[in-house]
């Protein structure tokens, strides 16, 4: 997979949030943004998603140009901003409703993926009732259970356990190792700082790309 952003620009009325942003991303790599709050990584994440169409510019997946079309791209898997789910829905069913929507995996996949986020024991738990860091992990889970080409993950490590987030690396890395191509965006520099292959510091809706 790779993923071709040429010359991005996206507006909100008269305010520029994303001015001339041209990058390549490739499979088997780890790509960090980091930036505070209003940078304008969340915006860029959401055109990547296709929630938003940009103002000028184009970003191509595998060389085809579906930027117009105002989608989700099937081979991604996403967690930006906050996860919202049904709050009286288990954890468990939530994602089973997900998963009904392509019908790719089955009931042992969602298990496997709660698993390995540390989140079995709580499938059966109302939504409404989760922690923060619970939350977190499902929206997590919900990024990862159908194996997609490409990860986007907001802010991945918030609110969630230092036990948790080793695991999370550790899956991270090992996703890398399977040829995924993976994004991460954070406002504190230490979470991505050792995962990523290649960093842009985001201001102002410019990216900087850092030598590590």
């Amino acid at each position: 997979m790779k993923i071709e952003v040429k010359d991005l620009t996206k507006k909100f009325q008269n305010q520029v949030v994303l001015g001339h942003i041209s990058m390549t991303m490739e499979s088997g790599h780890i790509y960090g943004f980091i930036g505070r709050n209003g940078s304008g990584k969340s915006v860029f994440l959401k055109i990547l998603c296709g929630f938003y169409m940009p103002t000028v510019g184009e970003i191509l997946f595998d060389g085809k140009n579906d930027t117009k079309k105002n989608r989700f791209y099937p081979v991604l898997g996403a967690l930006i901003e906050k996860p919202m789910f049904l709050p009286n829905l288990t954890g468990f069913e939530n994602l089973e409703l997900l998963a009904s929507i392509k019908n790719k995996i089955t009931k042992e996949d969602i298990l496997d993926v709660l698993k390995k986020v540390d989140l079995l024991d709580e499938k059966d738990k109302k939504y409404k009732k989760y922690s923060l860091g619970m939350k977190q992990k499902l929206g997590i889970a919900q990024a990862f259970m159908e194996n997609p080409d490409v990860i986007i993950l907001d802010e991945p490590f918030n609110g969630v356990e230092e036990e948790t987030a080793i695991t999370l690396r550790n899956m991270l890395k090992e996703l890398k190792k399977q040829g995924k191509l993976i994004i991460l965006a954070t406002h504190m520099k230490e979470d991505v700082m050792d995962l990523s292959d290649v960093i842009y510091e985001v201001q102002n809706g410019k990216f900087h790309k850092q030598e590590k």
